[in-house]
């Protein structure tokens, strides 16, 4: 049970991470959905669970899940820059588009 949900959370983050970096549309409803009920099996599971007792195989998954998380990371950051930016371009020029110049500094007058 635990291998699964590690395999689905981890599938659902490459899959958006994959998204993003290629430029293609993504679900954010869907993926955080399905990122929430991975982490709700994971916080179920987990209080029954020994750290001390994991097999190796467990231990691989959480690594490359925790390497999978990383990169998302990155990943979801430098979207969240560039849109930033788009933000801050677009109030720019609706800005300029609504001023009639009244309150502009001109050079050389």
């Amino acid at each position: 049970m635990l291998l699964a949900t590690l395999t689905r959370l981890e599938a659902t983050i490459e899959a958006e991470t994959a998204a993003l970096l290629a430029h293609r549309p993504v679900d954010h409803a869907a993926v955080n959905r399905h990122k929430s009920q991975s982490l709700l099996e994971l916080t179920r599971l987990a209080r029954a669970l020994d750290p001390a007792g994991l097999d190796a195989a467990t231990a691989i998954h959480l690594a490359r899940l925790r390497d999978a998380l990383a990169r998302n990371q990155e990943v979801v950051a430098l979207h969240l820059r560039a849109l930033e930016e788009i933000t801050g371009t677009l109030a720019e020029a609706a800005l300029s588009a609504d001023s009639d110049g009244t309150y502009t500094a001109r050079i050389g007058t």
